[in-house]
């Protein structure tokens, strides 16, 4: 596998951090996955592991009248968010924060709910969600996003592109085993619509790689980091039905 080099990596930046969202999801799912959550006090202290820009913060904000911790490792993202939150007058709710979800260094027994879109298989789904638990007041609640695998035989380029960004990744059947390894109570889980990937991911993504693409004609590193990315949209939309994003809601059992 190559390694990304130092201008790859600084385009591959430049697309993401102008998305709405680093990954699948939408408002509609979150309330989906909101809706499962039994007995969430009122006003729910929460946490957005992994949060990026904080597309998923802001309808969590839209959705909930409770204070939210947002928390990303990407100082960049944190900085957007935070200028996000003040134009919108969200500075009494949301409380951009720089730190790692690994090792965040935050109060345990502190939050009702703990939100991650996308970003728990980083640490292990399993390892996550038992640092995360600790986190979480008696009877809060979990709920994140993993990529789950939907076919048996996907085309090599698909198992490959998965080889290199998620070797690990199982099927929903794992995911449900290593909950109830955790010890925690599933209450629901839904697989994410195909155009949870495409309104305020993919398709922004595709028109931003189209702009980079004008901006840097003569830039042979960039346009090959901008090629790779607009081939992880075409594989999307040729094998779609190969893989799929599933939302899995979690309460810890006291």
């Amino acid at each position: 596998m190559t390694e990304p080099t130092e201008r790859s990596w600084e385009v591959f930046l430049e697309v993401y951090e102008a998305l709405p969202r680093q990954g699948p999801g939408n408002r509609a799912c979150a309330a989906r996955a909101l809706a499962l959550c039994r007995d969430l006090p009122p006003s729910p202290a929460m946490l957005d592991m992994g949060c990026g820009v904080g597309g998923q913060t802001l309808h969590l904000a839209g959705l909930t009248t409770g204070p939210i911790v947002a928390l990303d490792r990407h100082a960049p993202s944190i900085r957007r968010l935070g200028r996000t939150v003040v134009e919108r007058g969200l500075s009494g709710r949301i409380r951009p924060v720089v730190g790692d979800m690994a090792g965040p260094a935050l109060e345990p027994g502190s939050f009702d709910l703990i939100w991650s879109e996308g970003a728990l298989y980083n640490i292990g789904i399993e390892h996550g969600l038992r640092l995360w638990s600790a986190l979480l007041r008696p009877g809060g609640h979990i709920a994140f996003t993993d990529a789950v695998w939907r076919r048996k035989d996907p085309p090599d380029e698909v198992r490959a592109a998965f080889a290199q960004d998620y070797p690990q990744m199982g099927w929903t059947d794992d995911v449900l085993a290593a909950i109830e390894r955790c010890g925690l109570e599933l209450l629901g889980h839904f697989t994410l619509p195909d155009e949870a990937w495409w309104e305020d991911f993919y398709t922004p993504m595709a028109e931003r790689v189209r702009v980079l693409q004008r901006k840097y004609p003569h830039d042979a590193e960039a346009l090959g980091a901008l090629e790779s990315i607009g081939l992880e949209i075409e594989l999307h939309r040729r094998h779609s039905a190969c893989y799929a994003y599933e939302f899995f809601v979690v309460r810890r059992r006291d």
